[in-house]
């Protein structure tokens, strides 16, 4: 079965199916800085996480892109502070042209659904 919470027209924030969460991209609204954003984005993710029953500890993949690599050392800051020891997932990083030129940073997590 195919859980979708949060659907809308476009895309559904969270999509559940066979233990695996998938959230859709979260960006950091709000902030100047890549730090700022990156600190956003990820209170976005741990929101989404803690809704679709799993957690920070049990991702499995992040997918991240920077508007600018000048912004990776930055970003890896906050991210390696974020990221609880021993459970880094596996994370792809490369630089892209974002939806808006206001954000700095995009993620897309799959995680594992806690179980009971």
């Amino acid at each position: 079965m195919i859980e979708r919470i949060h659907a809308g027209e476009r895309m559904s924030k969270i999509v559940k199916h066979n233990g695996v969460v998938y959230l859709c991209g979260q960006v950091g609204v709000g902030g100047t800085t890549i730090q700022e954003q990156t600190t956003e984005m990820l209170s976005r993710v741990d929101e989404l996480l803690t809704q679709a029953n799993s957690s920070k500890e049990n991702i499995l993949q992040a997918i991240i892109w920077v508007a600018d690599m000048k912004y990776f050392a930055e970003m890896n800051e906050v991210w390696d502070a974020w990221v609880p020891k021993g459970s880094a997932p596996a994370r792809a990083c490369s630089e892209a042209k974002l939806a808006r030129p206001e954000l700095l940073v995009e993620i897309i997590i799959v995680a594992a659904e806690l179980t009971d």
